[in-house]
């Protein structure tokens, strides 16, 4: 959501439209590029049984997600459609709010088309294709959650407009990106950062450091979030269905009640939070010691 600091990948570097989006190019990618995705997949493969929610794995499996290469965004956008009518657009890294939205509205999900570096195997600064792709894509696939990924890009222009942006940003972050699930067995993950990831994959789940804290929408969009480490709280929701709910709403009244409230911490607890488990943030103590 933020604008794109000067990027590493090569594709960012070359000529391109100027909204952002590119020709995939799926020939160019190199066997070692190809072999990186794999290794990549292989290893959220073995961590997500058990920890990614239903519909996330099920939707990668009717995708027919390929396991060693990098997808076609073509042929996986067509299998894609006729699920829900998104398709997936080619951009070279991180794409202005604007484009952002304008995507998402129109059921389009812009994804890098670059992958990350041998040397950025565990951790990088930016998204890449498998982030976008494996992590992102599916859901997609399922109607509700597509329905409310459309529906946040409808109203990103508006949160420009009004200046709180941010405000908007934060629930993306917090849902799309790193949200949680409730199921009958237990917390599931849904959110990209966590599912494209294999350390907050266990962590954001199995460690005793962060906030558990069921979701909120007014509560979400004051709270400022960490982007180069684990998160300290992660919001629980209990469906799709709920999060669609919660969202599909005119948020002018409470872009106006957000204009006076303060900003919360990514580590505090409310009185009126409902929490699932509290954090001791042990992980976070340790590493500023």
């Amino acid at each position: 959501m933020a604008e794109a600091t000067q990027s590493r990948n090569p594709i960012a570097r070359e000529p391109h439209k100027a909204n952002g989006i590119i020709p995939q190019d799926w020939q160019s990618y190199t066997q070692e590029e190809h072999d990186r995705w794999s290794r990549l997949y292989a290893r959220q493969e073995k961590l997500l049984p058990g920890r990614a929610c239903d519909a996330f794995l099920e939707a990668k499996a009717n995708l027919q997600l390929p396991r060693h290469c990098i997808p076609d965004f073509e042929e996986l956008s067509d299998r894609l459609s006729r699920l829900t009518g998104w398709r997936i657009a080619p951009v070279a890294g991180l794409v202005p709010d604007d484009v952002f939205f304008d995507c998402l509205a129109n059921r389009r999900f812009p994804a890098a088309a670059f992958i990350r570096t041998e040397q950025e195997l565990d951790y990088l600064s930016e998204p890449d294709v498998f982030h976008d792709v494996f992590g992102h894509v599916p859901l997609l696939a399922d109607p509700t959650y597509a329905q409310f990924l459309e529906a946040y890009g409808r109203g990103g222009r508006r949160a420009m407009q009004r200046g709180q942006l941010q405000n908007l940003a934060r629930l993306y972050w917090y849902t799309v990106e790193f949200g949680l699930m409730r199921s009958p067995v237990g917390l599931r993950i849904f959110g990209a950062g966590i599912l494209s990831s294999p350390g907050e994959a266990v962590f954001s789940l199995q460690d005793s450091s962060p906030n558990r804290i069921g979701f909120d929408l007014f509560r979400v969009m004051r709270t400022k979030y960490i982007i180069s480490d684990f998160q300290q709280s992660y919001f629980v929701i209990d469906s799709f269905r709920q999060l669609l709910d919660d969202c599909y709403q005119d948020f002018g009244a409470i872009y106006d009640r957000l204009r006076g409230q303060t900003e919360i911490e990514p580590h505090e607890l409310l009185a009126e939070d409902r929490v699932v488990t509290i954090g001791d943030m042990r992980y976070f103590k340790f590493k500023h010691q």
